[in-house]
């Protein structure tokens, strides 16, 4: 049997060895820029010596870990990357699934591809001038946005949705639900694709209306790859945005604006604490992790889904 399966391999080889040869430059990507980088690692637990390179510098166990841990920094970056990733997570991640619904029930190809056109557009901003046009339209002078909301009466005259930190989180989630929302869909819609016609019927027949059909046969359908880019969403959720959060943060905003990703910007490439800064990056990795590991084994207790 095991030399039928070493055959069948060699065959499988002999056979698809184009494919193989496709795929080689996306894992050699892969190799160099994901996996290469991870050599780096060490010196979180190295007192990093510039004339000694990567591998030098005494070792350090566990010493820039506890420096975090000790750091005032550690808990006001903790909780502000766990807050604004919450928000981002509650808000940012059902905007999707529910744009996706709405534009499968769109009546007229032309009229549902115009629309899957101007959702997908913003996607294609970068975040540097999504934060300029931010900054154009909340400003407190001349910001057409800025304006409008203050003239619905909801709004100080003197409110700064730039520099108050309470209005931070709300422009920075709206901001990217705005931007990604229409290109998260895209996966969703083509899993609504895929549903038999023939569920539709029958639920027609039984008297469902629209609303009916949403609920009891395209969310069950698309149920699992809800599950799984939840699972894959939980296993990112402390990776808040470094350059949007960076851009936007300023003097007045920076108590609610300072997370990890900034966190070991500032301190460990601006002041050249590069152990400190690997410390604190693998940190982040290592809580991500966990998260993906547990959302990953709940998903398959609850809806037998998972990842790993």
């Amino acid at each position: 049997m095991k030399k039928i399966t070493e055959n069948g391999q060699r065959s499988d080889w002999k056979r698809d060895w184009q494919l193989w040869i496709m795929i080689l430059p996306a894992l050699a990507y892969v190799l160099v820029f994901c996996y290469g980088p991870m050599y780096g690692l060490q010196l979180a637990f190295r007192d990093f010596d510039f004339s000694k390179g990567m591998t030098g510098g005494e070792w350090a166990g566990l010493k820039y870990f506890k420096q975090y841990f000790d750091s005032p920094m550690f808990w006001p970056t903790l909780r502000n990357t766990f807050t604004i990733a919450f928000f981002t997570l509650v808000w940012g991640f059902p905007a999707p699934i529910i744009l996706a619904l709405v534009i499968n029930s769109l009546g007229g190809k032309r009229w549902k591809r115009m629309v899957q056109t101007a959702v997908y557009m913003p996607y294609f901003i970068s975040t540097v001038v999504m934060v300029a046009i931010l900054q154009i339209v909340l400003s407190p002078s001349t910001g057409i946005l800025d304006h409008a909301l203050k003239a619905t009466g909801l709004f100080s005259a003197k409110a700064n949705f730039l520099g108050d930190p309470s209005a931070f989180i709300p422009v920075y989630v709206v901001s990217a639900i705005w931007q990604s929302a229409g290109w998260n869909s895209i996966i969703f819609i083509a899993a609504l694709a895929a549903v038999d016609r023939q569920l539709y019927d029958a639920a027609r027949v039984d008297g469902a209306d629209r609303w009916q059909q949403m609920l009891y046969v395209e969310l069950p359908a698309i149920k699992p790859t809800i599950m799984i880019v939840l699972i894959m969403n939980l296993g990112g959720i402390l990776n808040v945005g470094f350059e949007k959060t960076f851009l936007m943060q300023n003097s007045l905003n920076k108590s609610v604006s300072e997370v990890i990703s900034t966190y070991v910007f500032n301190i460990g490439v601006k002041s050249s604490q590069f152990s400190f800064g690997s410390a604190v990056g693998l940190f982040n990795t290592l809580v991500n992790f966990a998260f993906l590991v547990a959302a990953d084994r709940v998903s398959k207790r609850t809806a037998d889904i998972g990842l790993l």
